[in-house]
C-alpha cells in the first residue's frame, strides 16, 4: 500500500511540475508544518501561498477514501492559519485534501453550505478542478506502485 509520505515525497521531487500543474501564483511555503495547540502536535502536508488570491493554501495528503475526520482536521489547520499565521490584508486560507475516493453526502454534511459556496464561487478560475486533482493523484499512485 502507497504510504502519504511517499506520494508527498514525489509532489516534493517534482514540485516545479507539481505547482505549474496546479496553476499560476503558487509558492512553496512548507512541508509537514507543525501547528501545536495545548502541546499537542499536529503536521500539515504541504503549505503553499498563492500570490494571485493573497492566501495560503494547505494540501492534505490522504492515499485513501476521505473521512469526516481528515475534514475535520483540515477545519483545524484552516482555522488555525485564519487566526495566527495570515496577515490583516491576506484573504482567507483554503484548504485542499487530495485522496483517492470520497463521498459527496460526507463533504457536504460536514463542511455545510456555507463553507462549499465560499470557497467554491472565489477560488474555482484560479485552482485546478477536481476531476483535473484526481487525475493527479491517480497518475502519482500508479507511478510509486
Amino acid at each position: 500500500r502507497l504510504v502519504e509520505s511517499k506520494l508527498e515525497e514525489a509532489i516534493i521531487n517534482n514540485l516545479q511540475n507539481f505547482l505549474l500543474e496546479l496553476g499560476k501564483g503558487f509558492a512553496f511555503v512548507a512541508r509537514q508544518k507543525r501547528l501545536t495547540l495545548d502541546g499537542d502536535h499536529f503536521y500539515a502536508d504541504l503549505i503553499f501561498y498563492h500570490m494571485v488570491l493573497k492566501c495560503y493554501v494547505i494540501i492534505d495528503i490522504k492515499t485513501r477514501k476521505l473521512t469526516h475526520a481528515d475534514l475535520g482536521q483540515m477545519l483545524l489547520y484552516v482555522n488555525y492559519f485564519d487566526q495566527k499565521i495570515k496577515m490583516q490584508n491576506d484573504s482567507p486560507t483554503i484548504g485542499l485534501v487530495l485522496c483517492t475516493e470520497k463521498s459527496s453526502s460526507m463533504v457536504k454534511y460536514t463542511l455545510g453550505e456555507k463553507n462549499k459556496q465560499i470557497f467554491a464561487s472565489k477560488y474555482q478560475l484560479h485552482l485546478p478542478t477536481e476531476k483535473e486533482l484526481e487525475e493527479e493523484i491517480k497518475r502519482e499512485i500508479k507511478r510509486l506502485t
